[in-house]
């Protein structure tokens, strides 16, 4: 045990701003080429005050990272023709400062080609069918890491 263990925690303490409807809703781009899913995710974020943007592809998340910051990119693995490993080296190419804002999604867990990359860039990954509230714990932890 070391010496700061045995120290009390100071108490946290939380700003409340004098108009909540002020604050900036966080921004999520989401790449997801199921339109179905696209939606719920959508319709599931707006709900908590998140503003969201949709692509089906790589290659319009990269269209929009290009003119817009992002809170938070919550990237599927395996989209035709521009996958999520390729979208994220076009980030770190182009915004390297938005990599740490990602959240993988993919329902590809056996595959080891998505696992390996996720591993190898320390991503956060959901593995679908995933909890609602597994995704709000993710896009809170990206969006601490890029303070």
């Amino acid at each position: 045990m070391q010496e700061n263990d045995l120290k009390p925690q100071e108490p946290r303490t939380y700003e409340i701003q004098d108009d909540p409807l002020s604050s900036k809703r966080q921004t999520v781009l989401v790449l997801e080429d199921n339109t179905a899913f696209a939606e719920a995710l959508k319709d599931t974020l707006e709900g908590q005050d998140y503003s969201v943007t949709i692509v089906p592809s790589g290659v319009e998340g990269v269209q929009k990272i290009l003119h817009s910051d992002f809170d938070a990119i919550v990237c599927d693995m395996v989209m035709p023709n521009f996958p999520g490993d390729m979208f994220y080296r076009a980030v770190q190419n182009s915004r390297p400062h938005l990599c740490k804002r990602f959240v993988f999604i993919s329902g590809h867990q056996d595959n080891p080609k998505v696992t390996k990359f996720i591993e190898e860039v320390r991503g956060v990954v959901l593995w679908k069918p995933f909890k609602m509230r597994l995704l709000f714990d993710a896009l809170e932890t990206v969006t601490d890491r890029s303070k």
